[in-house]
């Protein structure tokens, strides 16, 4: 992986998912790392920095609002966050984003979507 390449950390409890999401990630150039829940997610970044977090909601042992109050409450520089999951009510994106998310995607994404919100994010022109 060339020091260019953005790394994005996939949390998401099912694997077809996190499969499919790395797809449309690595197809578009970035490098992707999988976890399987939140808990998970916060050992990987004791040991790697990420640019981006892309984190599914409900998930076992730690949830991606507890994932993301835990990884906001360190403080210090703070990659982007990308909340996705199948709960689309205004009441879920509210709270995603006052968990430290700063998009919210409703479950399925379009990799055309997907790809556009991580590409902004990461301060791209989308």
């Amino acid at each position: 992986m060339n020091k260019d390449c953005k790394h994005i950390l996939i949390v998401d409890d099912a694997a077809t998912v996190r499969m499919y999401h790395r797809s449309i990630l690595e197809e578009a150039g970035y490098a992707a790392t999988e976890a399987a829940n939140g808990l998970e997610a916060l050992e990987k970044t004791m040991t790697a920095d990420f640019d981006l977090y892309l984190v599914d909601v409900n998930m076992p042992q730690m949830d991606g609002y507890g994932f993301l109050r835990a990884l906001r409450g360190r403080g210090g520089a703070q990659a982007p966050a990308i909340m996705v999951s199948t709960e689309a009510e205004d009441g879920d994106r509210r709270l995603a984003l006052a968990a430290g998310a700063n998009h919210y995607l409703a479950k399925p994404v379009r990799p055309q979507q997907l790809l556009r919100i991580v590409t902004l994010l990461l301060g791209g022109q989308a």
